[in-house]
């Protein structure tokens, strides 16, 4: 059934040209003077009505009913970054905007891209092969008409994620799509529409067929909501746990509660998500998630260090500190307590630990008032592992007490040392 309404109206309130960078309206401007149906559309025009932040003019899409070659004849600086697609990239005053055909589209033979498209003179048959009700509206800022054959805009007001029609046949085309919506609902605060949530279990197959950088692109985007735990749960409810990490299920609670209590930074927030799973699962499925190397470091790093019991004193506490290292240890001590919410032991040290820290205390060997040269010209030592045995055994003591960061002081324990 063709859910299409009337829905040429006035624009909503939010939607003012005013708030259109001038780029952007420039090339709607010469689009309409060469005689072309010309609208924004997508993410742009949905975070003006929530009144989310701002754009930059790259992140506006532009609709025409002009043809790949029209665009390019129009404008002197484009690249035809997906022409067979309709995809022209126009460059105006430093900024690239993507302008797009009107298109219908064939099968989805790959679940991700359409065989063919076909390029279509309206605006509302380009909407309808869109995801979501509310990524399915346009709006000409120029002429102040705003289309919305699907009812994008009672969708934002019911803070609903709702598929553009069959949500079945949405997701065939794009096996993204399931993980889109749960990522959408989840960063928008809203809730998704039961049809659409009942179909996204039926549409596993596709979704395992995504390349593992998409996957994971949409993951970190949920994971990094002002409220991630709603997502989190999802996730598992519709079954794309399975592929994303299936280690984590029957922990779904835990990992949700502690990613909602960290702050929004993708290493503390990715770790949060898998503290449940034993530091070498976590590594395993951090590498399967194929995300960038020093990210992964980083979280595993953080996994690894979080002790099982809480450490005596403020000389265990600075030893903890040091094998996490300087840089990672805010992060560390924001996911240590979110890790054992029901354990006020670990609050209290996590904010010890934060005290100490900030009388930025010795860490590492590179943070000690001696070098190795200076081990090896003291103990008339070559290069070599005895140096550094020697290095770590000062840190050991500086880290019991900061207050022997002494250059003579060091000296004088290494001519103590009993290794020559």
């Amino acid at each position: 059934m063709d859910a299409r309404r009337d829905s040429d109206a006035g624009p909503p309130p939010g939607l003012e040209a005013t708030r259109v960078p001038g780029p952007v309206l420039d090339v709607l401007r010469r689009l309409k003077a060469a005689g072309h149906a010309a609208y924004l559309v997508g993410g742009a025009v949905r975070d003006l009505m929530l009144d989310r932040p701002s754009h930059s003019a790259a992140d506006w899409d532009i609709a025409t009913s002009a043809r790949p070659e029209a665009v390019e004849q129009l404008f002197e600086h484009t690249i035809p970054t997906g022409v067979e697609h309709g995809t022209v990239t126009v460059v105006v005053d430093h900024e690239p905007l993507e302008v797009t055909t009107f298109r219908g589209e064939g099968a989805y033979s790959d679940a991700r891209r359409p065989d063919a498209v076909h390029f279509l003179d309206d605006i509302d048959e380009d909407l309808a092969r869109r995801d979501f009700t509310i990524n399915a509206m346009a709006w000409d800022p120029l002429e102040a008409v705003f289309r919305d054959p699907f009812g994008g805009r009672e969708d934002l007001a019911r803070h609903l994620v709702r598929a553009v029609g069959d949500p079945l046949e949405r997701f065939a085309e794009d096996g993204l799509r399931p993980m889109r919506a749960v990522r959408f609902a989840t960063v928008l605060g809203f809730d998704i529409d039961r049809p659409t949530l009942e179909a996204i279990p039926q549409r596993l197959a596709q979704f395992e067929r995504v390349a593992m950088e998409r996957v994971s692109a949409e993951l970190m985007k949920l994971l990094l909501a002002e409220d991630p735990a709603p997502g989190v749960r999802w996730l598992a409810e519709t079954g794309l746990l399975r592929r994303i990490a299936p280690e984590l299920e029957g922990q779904v609670e835990a990992a949700a509660v502690a990613t909602a209590q960290v702050p929004p930074e993708e290493r503390v927030r990715l770790a949060a998500f898998l503290h449940p799973l034993a530091p070498e699962a976590a590594a395993r499925r951090i590498e399967a998630l194929r995300l960038p190397k020093r990210l992964q470091r980083a979280v595993s790093t953080l996994l690894a260090a979080l002790p099982d019991t809480v450490p005596a004193g403020d000389a265990g506490l600075r030893r903890l500190l040091a094998r996490v290292g300087r840089t990672l240890a805010p992060d560390f001590l924001a996911l240590w307590p979110a890790t054992r919410p029901r354990d006020p032991a670990v609050a209290a040290a996590a904010e010890r630990a934060r005290r100490l820290l900030a009388e930025s205390p010795p860490l590492s060997i590179q943070d000690l008032a001696i070098s190795g040269a200076d081990v090896m010209a003291h103990l008339g030592l070559g290069p070599g592992p005895q140096v550094g045995r020697h290095l770590a055994r000062l840190l050991d003591a500086v880290l019991e007490d900061p207050r022997l960061n002494e250059r003579e002081a060091l000296l004088a324990r290494l001519g103590d040392a009993d290794e020559a």
